[in-house]
């Protein structure tokens, strides 16, 4: 693993609004502006949102590793992870982990109602299964504003509790991967 630290910063943010011009890195506010390269695929068979026993947790591994491997087998990539705060001040960098950016992501005129977004970024290799501690405790909702992208920032996975948001470089490569996973989608006319 490999901290992003100085020079690393800088060129996440700018391969970042190469490519992703009309959101900050928020998970949740990407759907939205770029939703021509957007699918949705649940973790668990019929839209079920949270594993109950082992069994579920091994499909919903499964399923998000199988996405995953999908998009990043033999590359590297970043796994960016957020803090969230009502502060403005960057909290203690997280072991392993290096500083990225901070977004204001609530501008409330009351600083009491103010969300930050503080975000910490380490590339590494992909490996199936290397995030899965990670992956399990997005299922549980114990964290949120997952990202794992290419070193291009070109293909992003979104994990959250029910499910993971992927981003495509193409509609024809959302579309072929929608298919590939047709039995994940949900049954929703939005894909949510």
């Amino acid at each position: 693993m490999q901290q992003v630290s100085g020079d690393g910063q800088a060129d996440l943010t700018k391969l970042w609004h190469q490519h992703w011009p009309h959101c900050p890195p928020v998970g949740y506010k990407l759907r939205d502006p770029y939703r021509d390269v957007w699918v949705r695929f649940h973790s668990l068979p019929e839209s079920k949102r949270y594993p109950e026993d082992e069994s579920e947790y091994t499909v919903v591994l499964e399923r998000y590793n199988t996405v995953l491997d999908e998009l990043f087998a033999g590359a590297d990539v970043y796994v960016i992870t957020p803090t969230w705060t009502t502060e403005a001040e960057v909290p203690s960098v997280k072991p392993g982990t290096g500083y990225w950016q901070s977004v204001l992501v609530e501008d409330d005129p009351d600083p009491e109602f103010r969300t930050y977004c503080h975000l910490f970024a380490v590339r590494q290799p992909w490996q199936h299964g290397c995030v899965d501690d990670l992956l399990r405790d997005t299922a549980d909702d114990k964290v949120a504003g997952i990202l794992i992208t290419d070193t291009r920032m070109q293909r992003i996975h979104h994990p959250y509790d029910g499910g993971a948001d992927v981003f495509l470089t193409t509609s024809d490569e959302r579309d072929q991967m929608r298919d590939r996973h047709a039995d994940w989608l949900s049954s929703h006319p939005s894909g949510l």
